[in-house]
């Protein structure tokens, strides 16, 4: 007995060396997170600038250069466009292409390397970062839901928005019918939204973004779970939504279908504008968008994409 009870010792021993270097670099790098300087902040308030209810909604981008910290090549070269209220620009590319990136600038997550981004006609970085993350309403790339219920999931969205706008976003989103189904909005939402399928999760988010009133409506790949004939009935419903038609959408996407309708389709690629202009022109003389269009329909069929 009293030789096991010295070899438990011992092992828990060794087991201490083990962990204290473990919970000593752990330690380190929480420390470092916290010690860390943000990089994105504002002017000082005498400096700032303000947006104004008269002002209608636009998004422009004028010779944007961006690149990450330490890089060596630009991540995002000579960015330039521009849409106004109403409109739909759609962003779409191949994978590493820098879609998410761009759409992570409009809300200033990152400060550019040069040139301008406008939302409303006044520049990002006059604005405060609470002030333009007010007009901005955005949907991320992976649909996260938090413990609780569909309410308080879409009260994240809009904290005093009304039960009958809630069931009006929700039936925009093509969400209405599966939440009825599930016990309304106080049905139970677990951990990350397990407890629905990715399409329904996607769903929820967009219904949490609509229901914000915004200038700017990002969608970041937030289709890409959504059955063909879903997202063409989601589509419709956005488009023809009243608060959606005074705001500018900026649709990120894979599939040709999703942003054949935009207003202005930006092909890029490797960080690059490789052609802009509608479906129709696109088809006409850029390569890129025709490559892409041709590998996910039949050729000769674009015209029902």
């Amino acid at each position: 007995t009293y030789a096991t009870q010295i070899m438990i010792s011992f092992m828990m021993l060794s087991m201490v060396f083990v962990f204290v270097p473990r919970a000593s670099a752990s330690a380190a790098r929480v420390n470092a997170v916290l010690e860390h300087q943000p990089s994105v902040k504002d002017l000082p308030v005498a400096d700032q600038e303000h947006l104004t209810e008269e002002t209608s909604a636009s998004l422009s981008f004028d010779h944007v250069n961006f690149r990450y910290t330490g890089a060596e090549r630009l991540a995002l070269e000579n960015l330039n466009f521009k849409v106004t209220a109403g409109q739909t620009l759609a962003i779409i590319g191949g994978t590493g292409s820098g879609k998410s990136t761009l759409v992570n600038l409009i809300p200033r997550l990152f400060n550019i390397e040069s040139g301008e981004i406008k939302v409303n006609g006044v520049e990002v970085d006059k604005l405060s970062q609470q002030e333009l993350h007010s007009v901005i309403s955005i949907t991320q790339q992976k649909a996260v839901l938090f413990t609780g219920t569909i309410r308080s999931n879409l009260q994240f969205g809009n904290p005093n928005a009304t039960e009958d706008e809630m069931w009006s976003a929700l039936r925009v989103a093509k969400a209405a019918d599966f939440v009825k189904e599930a016990g309304g909005l106080d049905a139970k939402v677990e951990q990350s939204g397990s407890n629905f399928s990715g399409g329904q999760r996607q769903r929820l988010a967009i219904a949490r973004t609509i229901i914000k009133p915004a200038s700017i409506y990002i969608f970041d790949d937030s289709f890409s779970a959504l059955d063909f004939k879903t997202d063409a009935e989601l589509r419709q419903a956005l488009k023809k939504d009243s608060q959606l038609q005074n705001a500018v959408s900026v649709i990120v996407a894979q599939r040709v279908s999703t942003v054949a309708n935009a207003d202005l389709i930006i092909v890029l690629d490797d960080g690059k504008v490789v052609g802009q202009g509608t479906h129709e022109q696109l088809m006409k003389d850029n390569p890129v968008y025709q490559e892409i269009v041709y590998s996910q329909i039949a050729k000769g069929d674009d015209q029902n994409a």
